[in-house]
């Protein structure tokens, strides 16, 4: 096929298995059940390293020394702090609407920010001042989210603290109480497992707004627009909600057949890349087992029913559970609100998707694919009108 003396190639709807670009940062090695951040095993760093280590790795393609993490760490702290002018701005946003929509609401915060600090086009700025943009927009996000959470409840902001971690910070400003030191590994574990994922709908997005040479702020809203989808980021509280639904375990299997009958979704089962157990929901499961209680054993249980009934009913399909079945569980146990679940998946997954801008600005080439057209013959002519 041909348009405009272009050679058109067809590929697989959804774009599936189609490469759109190299990249340094890491891969997705689906029917493996591996995925890794450059050289390494993501389940491996989220075992082994701080969020801030992994960050570090993400930005500057190795990890840090602890003279360079000291730098880093005390250098993200400083940007946490949320800047004065900015505060007004999130009591109006945390107020708007009916419902809490805490990722619409950072889509606005970080588009205002950008506005705030002047932020320049990619295209406009040299390699360090692109990096200190990603920094500030990665290192404030927390804040950001914490206070709409906590203004939209009628209550006053919590101030990061310079000697908590990210992962404390991030459970010390949305409670207001210092967190548990087991919690905060777990939800550190669980952010930085989530950091990246290939090139999953949000992350491509952000490239293409990239190589169009905007700005690190409209590249992320544009990201926050696209992960807000249940079928993408919003999915964590979704499947915890389901085991509410499902409520004691006799209810197992008519809830999961319900279900399939009347063709729903089953919420933190199925991946579009996996082809086996999803290696961060044997990570989280892990975790929540260590941490224990109810919610686990009722977890699992679900967790065994389903995919048997699957195996049974969708033959060959190979469906297991993703993050986000045992991700809400694991915030549910250390305290994060339901309404958080999502606003804490975005979290560690805004250090992923800036790291791929910051790779994408490196190409001056726009993303630009091309489309079928599948509608009436052209030209036509115009029909008579009265």
């Amino acid at each position: 096929m041909t348009n405009n003396g272009n050679t058109l190639i067809d590929v697989p709807a959804g774009l599936r298995n189609v490469i759109a670009a190299d990249t340094r940062l890491g891969d997705v090695r689906g029917k493996e059940g591996f995925y890794h951040y450059r050289q390494y095993s993501a389940i491996d760093l989220a075992t082994a390293c701080t969020f801030e280590e992994v960050w570090f790795l993400q930005f500057e393609g190795h990890l840090p020394a602890r003279v360079e993490l000291d730098v880093f760490t005390e250098c993200v702290a400083r940007l946490r702090i949320l800047p004065p002018d900015l505060l007004p701005m999130l009591s109006a946003i945390a107020a708007a609407g009916r419902e809490f929509h805490p990722i619409a609401g950072l889509r606005t915060a970080v588009s205002m920010l950008a506005t705030l600090r002047d932020l320049l086009p990619l295209w406009d700025c040299d390699a360090a001042t692109q990096r200190e943009d990603a920094l500030l927009i990665c290192a404030v996000t927390p804040t950001i989210l914490a206070a709409l959470y906590r203004l939209r409840g009628g209550l006053a902001p919590v101030a990061p603290r310079a000697d908590l971690s990210l992962a404390a910070n991030w459970l010390y400003m949305v409670t207001g109480l210092l967190p548990d030191p087991i919690a905060t590994r777990a939800i550190e574990r669980y952010l930085i497992a989530t950091i990246d994922h290939g090139f999953n709908p949000s992350t491509f997005t952000a490239r293409i707004v990239a190589s169009a040479g905007a700005d690190i702020a409209s590249a992320i809203a544009a990201a926050l627009g696209t992960f807000s989808g249940p079928l993408h980021g919003g999915a964590p509280d979704r499947a915890l909600d389901s085991l509410d639904e499902i409520g004691t375990a006799d209810r197992i299997d008519d809830w999961v057949r319900r279900k399939l009958e009347s063709g729903d979704r089953i919420m933190g089962f199925g991946h579009a890349v996996y082809r086996t157990d999803d290696p961060r929901s044997i990570m989280l499961r892990d975790i929540a087992t260590g941490l224990g209680g109810d919610l686990v054993d009722f977890a699992v249980a679900v967790e065994r029913r389903v995919v048997e009934i699957l195996a049974e009913v969708k033959p060959g399909r190979q469906l297991y559970t993703n993050v986000e079945f045992y991700a809400g569980v694991v915030m549910e146990l250390c305290g994060i609100p339901r309404a958080m679940f999502t606003p804490t998946f975005a979290v560690g997954r805004i250090v992923g998707w800036s790291a791929h801008i910051l790779e994408q600005a490196e190409n001056t080439r726009i993303i630009r694919p091309s489309a079928r057209y599948t509608g009436p013959l052209a030209p036509q002519p115009i029909p008579p009108r009265d």
